[in-house]
């Protein structure tokens, strides 16, 4: 006997196994029938939720962003975490769990022939996240621990060139230069802030990879 499922539910059953097969298998090498046979349907239901594969990447893309700004907003609401760990904990919570999908998901998006999709992901994650990050810096400045009249403006310049500079599908690094590249970012940030020095040194883990030195 056929499962009928709520619509919602059928149309997250698409979307998780659309993810894994684009994680694993690669977005441009999965077809519409492999996500048709990994969920169990038929193509005319497939096409009541989506139009295209672009479609059901695009709202895998929201999901997953959607998620981050979840917990970012949880983290910044919070009334017992200080400024500088908001941030910190909030930027870390960008980054993907080992093996997760949304790791394999980012890992497409640095393929050439996803340029695109890659680029549609970036103005999102920007767009939403900047808003939450300026509330948190708003918060800094009327603490005295920041100084500066452009919270929104500021984060959306700096995460738009983090977002480019420290992108591997676009920069080949040495580790030398990465590291150098984030002192550089980690200084600027604090220069652009009027913040003490060592603030933002936890970036230098999350930038590079590298544990942040406390000597800086």
């Amino acid at each position: 006997m056929r499962t009928v499922k709520h619509p919602e539910e059928r149309k997250n059953d698409i979307l998780n196994a659309a993810e894994k097969l684009f994680s694993t298998k690669g977005y441009q090498q999965t077809t519409i029938i492999d996500i048709l046979k990994a969920v169990g349907i038929a193509k005319g239901t497939f096409y009541y939720y989506f139009t295209s594969k672009e479609e059901v990447m695009d709202a895998i893309i929201d999901r997953i962003i959607k998620a981050d700004i979840i917990e970012a907003k949880r983290i910044a609401a919070d009334p017992d975490i200080s400024v500088v760990d908001k941030l910190f904990r909030i930027i870390m919570a960008q980054s993907p769990k080992q093996g997760s999908h949304k790791e394999g998901m980012i890992e497409q998006f640095h393929q050439p022939a996803n340029a695109e999709m890659h680029q549609k992901s970036l103005i999102k994650a920007i767009t939403e996240l900047s808003p939450v990050l300026a509330e948190v810096i708003q918060q800094g400045v009327e603490e005295g621990i920041f100084q500066t009249d452009y919270p929104q403006e500021t984060v959306e310049f700096l995460l738009a060139s983090a977002q480019v500079i420290f992108d591997e599908g676009l920069f080949q690094w040495t580790t030398a230069e990465s590291i150098q590249r984030a002192l550089a970012f980690i200084a600027i940030l604090e220069a652009s802030l009027h913040a003490e020095k060592g603030s933002f040194s936890f970036l230098l883990q999350r930038l590079t990879g590298e544990p942040e030195d406390n000597n800086q």
